[in-house]
């Protein structure tokens, strides 16, 4: 059984609720849990009918999820070093806290829209006692072109997007969206908080 086997459950009962369900996922993914919201986002705005109603979503999962990194915020500023040694690995713990002091606010911003784990930056971010203005303000703007782009590909040229996905251009996007994740990736995993520089 694979993981998403265990998730889909919790997943489905919460598109049972629309809004409120994806409220309720997007910010518990930001504060403990590890589903992504794009899992009910995506299929949202496909059968959203209106700009309005698109925007609505977007709106929801920004703000829900900006909501759930202060929970996140506070589970670090509470539970400190123990909790993040506990759920987060040491490498990456000395990541996160050297991108929060190199970039501060920008920081957040990356990991708000990329696949960092944007709850254990919150996390660090509580432990760290970080600007509480500068990390909601920087979760705002990350988070909302991470799921306002989606509301954009496929709101506003839905119909052309979805009748194009046949098997050959699913795997072409696929293929671009892992050409343009392995960067971001090689980035991530060439921070040598150590020596305070990038290699």
């Amino acid at each position: 059984m694979s993981p998403s086997d265990y998730f889909q459950p919790f997943i489905d009962w919460a598109d049972g609720f629309g809004l409120i369900g994806l409220a309720l996922v997007s910010a518990s993914e930001a504060a403990f849990q590890p589903i992504p919201p794009d899992v009910l986002v995506i299929p949202m705005v496909i059968e959203a009918n209106s700009i309005l109603g698109i925007l609505l979503i977007v709106l929801v999962a920004t703000l829900s999820s900006v909501f759930g990194a202060f929970l996140g915020y506070g589970i670090g500023f509470y539970g400190g070093i123990p909790i993040l040694e506990r759920f987060v690995s040491q490498k990456n713990i000395n990541r996160l806290n050297f991108l929060i002091d190199k970039y501060g606010s920008a920081g957040v911003f990356i990991a708000a829209i990329s696949p960092i784990p944007y709850k254990a930056l919150a996390w660090i971010a509580g432990a760290g006692r970080m600007d509480l203005r500068l990390f909601a303000l920087a979760g705002i703007f990350g988070r909302g072109i991470r799921f306002g782009s989606v509301g954009l590909l496929l709101g506003v040229y839905g119909e052309s997007v979805q009748s194009s996905l046949n098997w050959f251009n699913f795997t072409l996007i696929s293929i671009l969206c892992i050409i343009i994740f392995i960067p971001l990736l090689r980035w991530w995993n060439s921070m040598d908080p150590e020596t305070n520089t990038e290699v």
